[in-house]
C-alpha cells in the first residue's frame, strides 16, 4: 500500500512538472474585453493582413471561414474576435508589443467583446438580468459566448495560462454606459472576479482602459471620458489611454481603421512601458 502510494506520490509530481513546463514564461498574455469598438469594426485593409507570427490570438469560437477552431493559437491576422469581425485596437496592441520586445518573447490575446453591450454584461453575478433586456442581435452574440461573456473570457483564459503567462488586461467600454457615474465600481467587481478565477494575486495584473471617441472628433459619448479618467482612483494598478486625436467613423460613436491603428498603439506603447520598455506614443 505504501509503494503504491510512493507511486502516486512520483506521477503527481511528474505531472505538474510536465504542466509547469508546458508554460512558457516567454510568452505574454493579454485578455481584451469590452463592446464594439473593442469587437472591432474597423474595414481590414492591405497593410493589416502581414501580421508577426509572434503575435498570436487564442480562438474564442469555432470560425470554419478563418480555419480556426475554438481553444487553438494562430497568427493574429484580423479579425481577433468572431468570424466576420474587423480591426480593432488589439490588432496594433500586439504588433506595437512584437517590435519592440525581445525576439524570444511572443504575445497572446484572448478576445471577447459584445457590440453594444452595457459593462453589466460581464458582471460574474448579476449579467442574466441584463442579458434577459437586450436586443435579438446582441443576444445572437451572447449566444457564440456560451450564453455567458465572462465565463467565457475566464474559459479562453484557463486555456491560454497552458501556455503562457497573463500580462495585461485590455477593456474598451463605455458608450452603452455614458454618464454612469459608478461605472469604475463596476468595472472593479469585473476585474477583481477576473484575477480571483484565474489565480491572480489583488491589483497584480494592470488594467488599460480607452475613452470612448473623443470630443476632438465629434464623439457622441464623449462625457463619458470624464468617468473613465477616474477609474485608477478605484482600481490603482489601472491606466486610461487616451483617444485625442484618434480618427473616427461618421456616426461618431466607432474609430475607423487609422484611428484603430493609432489607439492600438497606445495601448502598445503604455504597455511596453509598464513592462520596462521605452517607445514614443503616437502624437
Amino acid at each position: 500500500m505504501k509503494t503504491r502510494y510512493v507511486i502516486l506520490l512520483i506521477a503527481g509530481l511528474l505531472l505538474l512538472k510536465i504542466n509547469a513546463s508546458a508554460q512558457d514564461p516567454n510568452f505574454y498574455i493579454f485578455l481584451c474585453f469590452g463592446q464594439s469598438n473593442m469587437e472591432g469594426p474597423g474595414r481590414i485593409e492591405e497593410q493589416d493582413k502581414t501580421v508577426d507570427d509572434r503575435f498570436q490570438v487564442l480562438a474564442s469560437v469555432d470560425c470554419p471561414n478563418l480555419n480556426r477552431t475554438k481553444g487553438n493559437w494562430y497568427t493574429a491576422v484580423p479579425p481577433l474576435g468572431r468570424c466576420n469581425t474587423g480591426l480593432s485596437p488589439v490588432d496594433y496592441f500586439g504588433r506595437t508589443l512584437v517590435a519592440n520586445l525581445p525576439k524570444n518573447i511572443k504575445v497572446g490575446v484572448v478576445h471577447v467583446a459584445v457590440a453594444g453591450c452595457k459593462i453589466e454584461l460581464f458582471d460574474k453575478d448579476n449579467f442574466q438580468t441584463y442579458a434577459a433586456t437586450v436586443q435579438p442581435w446582441m443576444t445572437n452574440i451572447i449566444k457564440q459566448y456560451s450564453d455567458n461573456p465572462y465565463a467565457h473570457l475566464v474559459e479562453m483564459a484557463k486555456i491560454a495560462q497552458k501556455s503562457g503567462v497573463i500580462k495585461g488586461i485590455l477593456m474598451h467600454q463605455g458608450e452603452s454606459n455614458t454618464n454612469d457615474t459608478i461605472w469604475p465600481q463596476k468595472v472593479k467587481a469585473i476585474y477583481d472576479n477576473l484575477l480571483k478565477d484565474l489565480g491572480l494575486g489583488p491589483n497584480s495584473i494592470p488594467l488599460l482602459a480607452g475613452e470612448v471617441v473623443n470630443v476632438d472628433q465629434g464623439g457622441a459619448c464623449a462625457s463619458m471620458n470624464t468617468i473613465i479618467a477616474k477609474l485608477p482612483q478605484t482600481i490603482p494598478n489601472s491606466y486610461v489611454i487616451s483617444s485625442s486625436g484618434c480618427t473616427d467613423s461618421p456616426d461618431n460613436l466607432h474609430f475607423n481603421s487609422a484611428g484603430y491603428r493609432k489607439f492600438g498603439t497606445r495601448y502598445g506603447a503604455r504597455m511596453l512601458s509598464l513592462l520596462g520598455y521605452k517607445i514614443d506614443e503616437p502624437e
